[in-house]
C-alpha cells in the first residue's frame, strides 16, 4: 500500500483562496463549499480565518492572484525597490525583457549597499511570481501603441472601433470618466503670470498646491465625491473639522499614486456593488492608473495614449469649468474683503476645499452632456438640441468681477480671466520616480507623516476652525433667513435649502437635548 504520509500537499493561488470564500459569502453551506472545491473543513476554516491578509495583498497588487504564497522576499527592499521602478516603466508603455530587470535590480542592489546579491533567472522568476507579472503582456494592448503621435485618422479608428465594443453593454448612465487636475489653490490673479506653465515638480509651491481626482457618468446625471489630495494629513486648519465635502488624502507630493487611486476605485467598486450596477470606467494611462486591484463591478477600459485632450471628456471643457467657477469663487472673496477694507489672508486647505467642491457640484449637466458628445463616445442626440453649450468664455458677470479685482490688486493688463483660470493647466498630478528617489524611499522610509510635520509650520499662520455651537449655528440660519427676507426676488431652491439646514440642526439639537434629559430623569430616580 502507498505510504499516506508521501502524498503530496496541495497548495492553492490566492485566486482559488478568493473563489473559495466567495463561494461562502454567496449563502452556500461550508460543507458543501469543501466537497465542490475538494479540501477539508479545516483548510476551509484557515482561508476564512485568513482572507484578510490575502485580499489586502492582491488589493494593493503586492501580489499576483495566482500567487500560491505570501512570503516576503529575502531581499525585500531590493524587490520592492525594482517593483516601483517597473510600475514607472510599465505606466509609460516601454517594453520590459526578464535581462533588463536583472540589470535594474543589480543597480539598485548597488545603490542599497547589498554587494552579494545576484540578480540570477531563479530570483527573477520568483519577482514575477510575487507580482503576477507576464513579460510578454508589460505593455498596454497593442491599440494603445498605435496611438502614440496620434493623428485624426487614429481618433476615427478608435470611435469606430475601440469605444463602440466597451460601451456597447452600457448606458449613458453607467458610462464613467475619472482624471485628475492639480489645482494651485493660493494662486492671486497677481500672480498668474509666475505660475502659467509651472509643472511644479516639488519645492516650496508644493505645498500651494492640491491634486483632484474628478469622475462623473456620460448622461451628466451622476458626478461622485470628490477626491482631493494634499500634503499634510491633519493640516493646522482641519481642527475641530469633522466633516469635509469630499474625500481627503495625503502625501509628501500632494499627488496622485497607485495606492491612493486603487483606494478610490475600491471604495466604487464596493459603492457599485451594494447597489447592484455595473458600471465602465474610462482613464487615461498615467502611472497612477496601472496595476489596478481586482474589481467586480468595474469595467476599466483604457484611452488610447497621447490623446486625452481630445477623446477624455473631463479634458473637454468639465474640469475647465470647474476651475472656472473655482477661481471665480476666489474673485469674489478677494472682492468682498477689498471693499471692506481687509487685509488679504492666504487661502487655507479647509477653504479650497469647499470651493473646489461647491465648484464640482456647480458643474451643470448640460455641460457635462455636450463634453461627452465632444469626446464622440455618446451620441450628439443625446439631449435636445437646444441644450447648452459648454462655456469657453467666461460670461459678463465674470468679466466684470474680473476687471474689478484686476484694478485694485494691480494685474498686468496683458493678464486675463482666462490666463487666470488655465494657470495651472500643466501641473504633474501623479508621482513618477527615479532611482535616486526609489532608494530614497526604501532607506528612509519617509511617510506623510513627516510632510505633515513641515506642512503644520507653514499652515501656524492660518486661523484654525473656530469652535461653533450648536445654538451659535441656528442663530446664524436665523439671521441668514431674516437678512433674505430683505431681498427681493429670492429664489425658492435658496429658502429650501436654507430649510434643509435648519431642520437638520433642530433635530441634531433636539435628539441631545432629549437624550440629556432622559439621563437627568433617570439619575433622579
Amino acid at each position: 500500500m502507498a505510504n499516506k504520509g508521501n502524498k503530496k500537499r496541495r497548495q492553492f493561488s490566492l485566486e482559488e483562496k478568493m473563489k473559495v470564500v466567495q463561494a461562502v459569502d454567496s449563502g452556500k453551506r461550508k460543507g458543501d463549499v469543501a466537497k465542490e472545491f475538494g479540501i477539508t473543513p479545516s483548510t476551509l476554516s484557515t482561508f476564512l480565518k485568513d482572507r484578510a491578509k490575502f485580499e489586502e495583498k492582491v488589493r494593493k497588487a503586492s501580489v499576483g492572484p495566482q500567487r500560491k504564497r505570501m512570503r516576503n522576499a529575502l531581499y525585500d527592499d531590493i524587490d520592492k525597490a525594482v517593483f516601483a521602478w517597473f510600475q514607472e516603466i510599465h505606466a509609460k508603455n516601454i517594453l520590459v525583457t526578464g535581462s533588463v530587470i536583472r540589470k535594474k535590480a543589480l543597480n539598485l542592489a548597488n545603490m542599497l549597499g547589498y554587494d552579494n546579491f545576484q540578480a540570477s533567472v531563479g530570483w527573477l522568476n520568483r519577482f514575477r511570481d510575487r507580482h503576477g507579472i507576464a513579460l510578454n503582456a508589460v505593455c498596454r494592448e497593442d491599440g494603445d501603441r498605435l496611438m502614440n503621435g496620434l493623428g485624426i485618422d487614429k481618433v476615427n479608428e478608435w470611435h469606430a472601433g475601440e469605444i463602440i465594443k466597451l460601451i456597447a453593454d452600457y448606458s449613458p448612465d453607467d458610462i464613467f470618466n475619472a482624471d485628475e487636475a492639480g489645482v494651485f489653490f493660493q494662486l492671486l490673479p497677481q500672480h498668474t503670470l509666475a505660475a502659467k506653465g509651472d509643472h511644479c515638480r516639488g519645492g516650496k509651491k508644493a505645498k500651494q498646491r492640491l491634486t483632484a481626482l474628478f469622475c462623473c457618468n456620460a448622461s451628466g446625471t451622476e458626478k461622485m465625491r470628490p477626491l482631493i489630495v494634499g500634503r499634510s494629513p491633519s493640516p493646522h486648519c482641519f481642527k475641530n473639522v469633522h466633516s469635509l465635502p469630499c474625500d481627503y488624502r495625503a502625501n509628501q507630493w500632494a499627488l496622485m499614486t497607485q495606492d491612493l487611486f486603487n483606494e478610490w476605485l475600491m471604495q466604487v467598486d464596493a459603492r457599485m456593488k451594494r447597489a447592484e450596477r455595473r458600471i465602465l470606467l474610462l482613464i487615461d494611462n498615467c502611472s497612477a492608473h496601472n496595476m489596478l486591484p481586482r474589481l467586480e463591478r468595474i469595467q476599466v477600459g483604457y484611452l488610447p495614449s497621447n490623446c486625452t485632450a481630445v477623446l477624455q471628456p473631463l479634458n473637454l471643457g468639465i474640469i475647465h469649468t470647474m476651475k472656472m467657477l473655482y477661481r471665480s469663487h476666489l474673485l469674489k472673496q478677494i472682492l468682498f474683503k477689498l471693499s471692506g477694507n481687509k487685509d488679504q489672508e492666504k487661502v487655507d486647505i479647509k477653504q479650497a476645499i469647499d470651493m473646489i467642491a461647491a465648484a464640482w457640484w456647480s458643474v451643470k449637466q448640460s455641460t457635462v452632456v455636450k463634453c461627452w458628445q465632444k469626446a464622440g463616445i455618446i451620441p450628439m442626440e443625446f439631449t435636445d438640441s437646444d441644450a447648452e453649450m459648454v462655456a469657453k468664455e467666461p460670461d459678463i458677470a465674470i468679466e466684470k468681477l474680473w476687471h474689478s479685482v484686476a484694478v485694485a490688486t494691480c494685474v498686468p493688463n496683458e493678464v486675463n480671466f482666462q490666463d487666470f483660470v488655465t494657470a495651472d493647466d500643466n501641473l504633474i498630478i501623479s508621482q513618477e520616480l527615479v532611482d535616486t528617489e526609489i532608494i530614497q524611499g526604501m532607506v528612509t522610509g519617509k511617510n506623510t507623516a513627516e510632510a505633515g510635520s513641515e506642512d503644520e509650520e507653514e499652515d501656524v499662520s492660518l486661523l484654525e476652525q473656530p469652535k461653533i455651537t450648536i445654538t451659535e449655528a441656528i442663530s446664524s440660519v436665523q439671521k441668514l433667513r431674516q437678512f433674505l427676507s430683505t431681498c427681493a426676488g429670492v429664489p425658492d431652491a435658496v429658502f429650501g435649502q436654507l430649510n434643509g439646514i435648519d431642520e437638520y440642526l433642530m433635530k441634531k439639537v433636539t435628539q441631545s437635548l432629549t437624550d440629556s434629559q432622559i439621563t437627568d430623569f433617570l439619575q433622579a430616580k
